[in-house]
């Protein structure tokens, strides 16, 4: 019996070994062999696995930016343009600065100007509602106002207000990721230029009705009537689908089109208040037209008799 056990356990142990043989020339044959930059290039990274560079996290981005041949395609939107400045020294490349971006809401519907047509009473959230129906008021395009970006967004930058129902972004917290603009069913949301002093112009709405369906819905709505893009001097506005968009990358931030805006739907953020226009002095009264000179009329003298 004794033998029996310890033949069973030599063979055992003999059969552990070659595999383990095997196992080593096997692993030995297909290894990878992973570049070392890639953990100095992860060392530089903030580490926040948010996705806004495009790739799977921190480790896979520093991975691309190891195999690519030059960084212009890659950027971290968190670490922004330092980190891409310490990545490209770190494997000797030259990179260009890019405009910081920051996310915008495109809709102004507040809720004493996209007034309730019904009551939603289902989960809170807007991916299960937009599944549902069309929203519950009167614009399909606008705000759903549960807060799904405010769920997605890892750095606390967006909150919603409870006065106008809408969320509303931190310029100093966003990081421009892009994780409330993939949460949001609606497309509200867009990353745009952050612009020189936090200033930017944009069109926030994004409605597509023709302009009597979107204003009756929406008095804030965009009707699509061109006035903005008639009156930019930089060709940065264009009209599609009843609906006007400002490219960021066109516009001068001159504001025309925001005094033209017949229904207020061109926001202007972060410019300093326009200075009262000076009331137009009152006209001088018409000065009363002047009386005719006496016309002096010879008198015909008598003739003595």
């Amino acid at each position: 019996m004794s033998t029996t056990i310890i033949f069973t356990v030599v063979s055992l142990s003999l059969l552990g070994l070659l595999l383990a043989v095997v196992l080593y020339f096997v692993a030995q044959k297909f290894k990878v062999e992973e570049d070392p930059r890639i953990d100095i290039v992860e060392a530089l990274m903030p580490g926040a696995n948010c996705g806004g560079c495009g790739q799977a996290g921190c480790r896979a981005f520093a991975e691309a930016c190891t195999k690519a041949e030059n960084l212009d395609s890659l950027y971290c939107p968190v670490g922004g343009n330092p980190v891409m400045q310490k990545i490209a020294g770190a494997l000797g490349f030259e990179v260009a600065e890019k405009a910081p971006m920051v996310a915008v809401v495109r809709c102004a519907g507040s809720c004493d100007k996209r007034p309730k047509t019904n009551v939603y009473d289902g989960a809170a959230s807007c991916a299960i509602m937009s599944a549902l129906y069309p929203g519950d008021t009167g614009c399909k395009y606008g705000c759903l106002g549960k807060g799904d970006c405010i769920n997605a967004c890892n750095f606390g930058a967006i909150s919603m207000d409870p006065a106008t129902g809408l969320p509303v972004v931190d310029d100093e917290k966003c990081t421009a990721c892009g994780a409330c603009v993939k949460a949001c069913p609606k497309g509200v949301i867009e990353l745009r230029n952050k612009g020189p002093k936090s200033r930017r112009v944009f069109v926030s709405c994004i409605n597509k009705d023709k302009g009597g369906v979107a204003r009756k819905a929406c008095t804030a709505a965009c009707i699509g009537c061109g006035k903005c893009a008639k009156v930019c001097p930089f060709g940065a506005i264009t009209v599609e689908n009843n609906v006007a968009y400002i490219d960021f990358n066109k516009c001068k931030l001159c504001t025309k089109c925001v005094a033209e805006c017949p229904t207020g739907a061109i926001h202007a953020v972060n410019f300093p208040p326009r200075p009262p226009k000076p009331a137009a002095a009152p006209a001088a009264p018409a000065a009363a037209p002047a009386e005719p000179a006496p016309v002096a009329v010879p008198v015909a003298e008598k003739k003595e008799a």
